[in-house]
């Protein structure tokens, strides 16, 4: 009796142990994934130049090839979630992978600007895809004790992603030429789509009956209003003119139309009732506000650092490139401090320490130079992901299953506007405060005020964040009491 005994033991140990094997391997393709589509977002802007030669273009016109990108992922990310979650997110993940990957070789062999313009569409799609359902793939895949540690690997990965977008980019166009940026793409994807394909857990169909229906025209005026956001923040490089107000009123209808869209539809795309979920609201908030103060740093640093302190580009480069670095290098321990300690003590945690860093930035450079500077980053940016991670793991562990590629969209949605929102608001402050209306030409003087101000509002925005992490998380509290609201 003791050796069949012992040999089921050894069955269940290998079986275990097959099991964890499966989730690192699964975890790596949705890694891969997340690593794909920030790469896709960072490595095409520094080949615009070379691009705008190749083939004989302007400025605003091979700006498209960004923007292609970035509206069909800001416009579509909460719809391609919704339909991960009644099509299967599986299913929609590998059809994303491949979209991703066959229109990075049509970006790579496009013979013309518009072309590669609308590959660049379409590629922009397949991240959305991404983005959405990789966050939401965490629940089916990972034990719920590591969810923190898995969202602080993807955030590792987003951020890698992200900083190696210039370099790498830089590389391939001066070793082989333009086309390489997306051809690179090519043997990445595939690896990605065989790690999901074989990994992921098999999507589990609800009965037909059960089947929710997709919101075709709530869909319709989200995309609508986020695109006409988007525009209206983008446009016209830094001045607000008729255009921008005229696509910000359209964004300002379209949303109200869209509200009562979903009012009204059976099957809505979003929720309205979700917005009631304290934690919900309170995390798409704070994430809009975190990612508005990181996008200052881009937008404002390279201008301190050459115009105020006088460095020449690759020092710059390398300055800037230093945050990224301690980003990709936190993420994955900030994931497992989440899993120790919680999510919403850790969101705190992330938010104090950046509002010491945005409260850095506006003091320290002023007193202390480019060690100044590099010693506020260094405390912003490591509170970044804590939060990131411990705001998903929050969100994310209470979803109910068939919600989970919607919230991931909203999510990641909160991020992009956040980002956009910050490049146009952000770089208006710093305008303003610098009292100029080209930073190209200002004083090194000025640029330096306008540095000092643009992070003192930003160290505001943090204070802000921080009051509605702890508002929202009594809210909370207070409804999950007997007799509290539902």
């Amino acid at each position: 009796m003791v050796k069949p005994v012992i040999a089921a033991q050894d069955e269940a140990t290998a079986g275990v142990a097959e099991r964890a094997a499966s989730v690192r391997w699964a975890l790596a393709g949705l890694a891969l994934s997340m690593l794909l589509s920030s790469l896709g977002t960072s490595i095409a802007n520094v080949a615009l130049p070379t691009l705008a030669l190749a083939f004989t273009a302007s400025f605003q016109q091979v700006q498209w090839i960004v923007l292609a990108y970035l509206l069909a992922i800001t416009t579509l990310i909460v719809s391609v979630g919704r339909l991960g979650d009644i099509t299967g997110r599986r299913r929609l993940l590998l059809a994303g992978i491949l979209l991703f990957t066959l229109a990075s070789v049509l970006c790579g062999i496009a013979p013309t600007l518009w072309l590669l313009i609308a590959a660049r569409a379409a590629q922009g799609l397949g991240a959305a895809i991404m983005m959405a359902l990789t966050v939401a793939l965490v629940g089916e895949t990972v034990p719920k004790a590591k969810t923190g540690s898995a969202m602080g690997l993807l955030g590792t990965m987003s951020a890698i992603g992200t900083a190696l977008g210039p370099s790498l980019g830089g590389v391939l166009i001066a070793g082989i030429g333009w086309q390489a940026i997306f051809l690179v793409n090519l043997p990445l994807g595939v690896l990605t789509f065989l790690l999901a394909h074989r990994y992921l857990p098999i999507d589990r169909r609800a009965p037909k009956a059960d089947r929710a229906g997709f919101d075709h025209l709530g869909t319709l005026l989200l995309a609508l209003t986020l695109a006409a956001y988007a525009l209206a923040m983008t446009m016209g490089r830094g001045s607000f003119g008729p255009l921008n107000t005229a696509l910000l009123s359209a964004a300002v209808v379209a949303i109200g139309l869209f509200l009562l869209a979903e009012a009204r539809v059976a099957s809505p795309l979003i929720r309205l009732a979700a917005f009631r979920n304290a934690t919900l609201s309170a995390s798409l908030a704070m994430n809009a506000l975190v990612s508005t103060v990181m996008m200052a740093t881009l937008v404002v640093g390279p201008f301190y650092l050459s115009r105020a302190l006088g460095l020449d580009e690759a020092v710059v480069g390398i300055v800037m490139s230093i945050g990224p670095i301690i980003s990709a290098l936190s993420g994955i321990p900030a994931g497992r401090v989440v899993d120790r300690l919680g999510a919403p003590f850790m969101v705190a945690v992330g938010l104090v320490e950046m509002a010491a860093g945005a409260f850095a930035l506006s003091v320290l450079p002023g007193t202390f130079g480019t060690a100044g500077y590099i010693a506020a980053i260094a405390v912003l940016t490591p509170g970044y992901q804590p939060f990131q991670a411990a705001n998903n793991t929050a969100v994310m562990m209470d979803v109910q299953p068939g919600e989970r590629g919607v919230i991931s969209g909203m999510l990641s949605l909160s991020r992009n506007l956040g980002l956009i929102t910050g490049a146009a608001v952000m770089g208006a402050v710093f305008a303003f405060a610098s009292m100029t209306t080209d930073i190209t030409t200002a004083h090194p003087e000025a640029i330096a005020t306008g540095m000092q101000i643009t992070f003192a509002v930003a160290a505001v925005l943090m204070v802000v964040a921080l009051a509605i992490a702890v508002g929202g998380r009594a809210l909370a509290s207070r409804l999950s009491l007997p007799g509290g609201v539902s």
